[in-house]
């Protein structure tokens, strides 16, 4: 399995999600949100014998970096946390990190230094604020 990371505008982005994110079954999955992506994205892809396995976007914003509308096949806890601490590896150190959160999925973000923020009905707003041995002091 590897985790590469693709500019929001390459080619090879659209070809490895384009049948992931106009599926209506993922669509149902992501709540029927629909995927988006911009040059101020960067996606991190998961892929095991060249079929993608997950994807998380990042938005490169002035003051933060944000993860929102990812996709983890079959909700593989061990992958998504994986997937978490690549983003965290390359955005921790530069930026303060939130994450618009499933609300199956917080306390995966919750073991890797993410803390609620904000609690809608089916997302949590979440900002990493790293480890107790490696705190991240946010803006």
């Amino acid at each position: 399995m590897k985790i590469e990371k693709f500019s929001g505008t390459d080619p090879q982005l659209y070809k490895l999600v384009a049948p992931l994110v106009m599926s209506p079954g993922i669509l149902r999955q992501n709540n029927n949100y629909p995927f988006k992506t911009s040059i101020h994205h960067i996606w991190f892809i998961t892929t095991e014998n060249n079929t993608v396995q997950g994807f998380i976007p990042v938005e490169i914003k002035a003051r933060n970096v944000t993860i929102d509308n990812y996709y983890i096949s079959g909700d593989n806890a061990k992958l998504l946390s994986q997937m978490i601490d690549k983003v965290v590896a390359t955005f921790g150190e530069d930026y303060p990190i939130y994450s618009v959160t499933h609300t199956r999925h917080v306390n995966i973000f919750q073991e890797k230094g993410f803390s609620p923020v904000k609690e809608w009905k089916l997302y949590v707003k979440m900002e990493w604020k790293g480890d107790e041995n490696n705190p991240k002091e946010c803006i």
